[in-house]
Parts: C-alpha cells; sequence; structure tokens
C-alpha cells in the first residue's frame, strides 16, 4: 500500500494540531504524558516502544500500531526484533492479531523502502535517525511527529 506513512503521518499532524488548538487541558496533558513516558529511564526508550507496539496490537489500534513500528524503527529495531515482537504479540494477544501483525509487515516493508529511498538519495547506507539528534519528544502530541 504505497502511500500509507505519508498518508498516515499527514492526518495525524493535522488532527493533532486541530485537537491541541482547542485549548483543552485534560487532553493537553494526557498528549504530554505520553510523549514522556517513552523516554531513556530505567528502561531504554527502544524497549518501551516496542512495549507500546505489543500493547497496540493486542489491544487492535492500527494507527498506534503504525506510529510505534515508525518509532521503533526510527530507534533502529532490526527486522528480526519486530518480528520477535510480533511474535509476543501474537502469544498475548491471540490470533484476533493476526490480521494487525499483517498490516505492521507490510507498515515495516514501506518503512524499509522509504529509509532505502532515503540512502540512495543521500548517496550513503546510512539513515538519519531524528530522535537521536533532536531528542526524544515522542507522543501523540508532538508536532514534528507523524
Amino acid at each position: 500500500m504505497p502511500g500509507k506513512l505519508k498518508a498516515f503521518h499527514e492526518f495525524r499532524s493535522a488532527m493533532n494540531e486541530k485537537l491541541l488548538s482547542k485549548g483543552n487541558l485534560q487532553l493537553k496533558r494526557f498528549f504530554n504524558l505520553d510523549s514522556q513516558v517513552y523516554v531513556d529511564g530505567a528502561l531504554p526508550g527502544k524497549t518501551k516502544e516496542l512495549m507500546g507496539l505489543v500493547a497496540s496490537a493486542v489491544l487492535r489500534c492500527d494507527d498506534c500500531i503504525t506510529y510505534h513500528m515508525i518509532q521503533c524503527a526510527d530507534l533502529g529495531v532490526t527486522d528480526e526484533e519486530f518480528f520477535e515482537t510480533f511474535n509476543v504479540t501474537l502469544i498475548v494477544g491471540g490470533s484476533i492479531t493476526i490480521p494487525h501483525i499483517r498490516r505492521a509487515a507490510e507498515t515495516l516493508e514501506e518503512i524499509r523502502a522509504s529509509g532505502k529511498r532515503k540512502r540512495d538519495k543521500r548517496g550513503n547506507g546510512n539513515m538519519v535517525n531524528r530522535q537521536a539528534k533532536s531528542g526524544r519528544k515522542g507522543g501523540i502530541g508532538r508536532k514534528d511527529k507523524e
């Protein structure tokens, strides 16, 4: 499904901006909490994002899955780590998660293809990790985020 990630980014950014523009204090507090929970602490942010991915798949939230897939890829999660995470998802959530795992695998293919195109344009094999350069701000309230 080419362009799925682009559409996801555009819709998410536009709608987050609309939601936050309403000035609702509780909504802003939740967005901030969601941003802060994924920062490095006793658990690395990468581990927390993988946990978020499992929870999102078990809860069957495709937007959440896409978001965590992108964050995990940005943090350097390997394909092998993704597929082990899908195994945990399947054990915790059962067979009802299989359609979501399929879509997650499709999303991973698009993420990897997108990363390859970015590397090819730069002429090297290194992907830019936005979070490593700018610091993790995470959460659904980030304006620069998906």
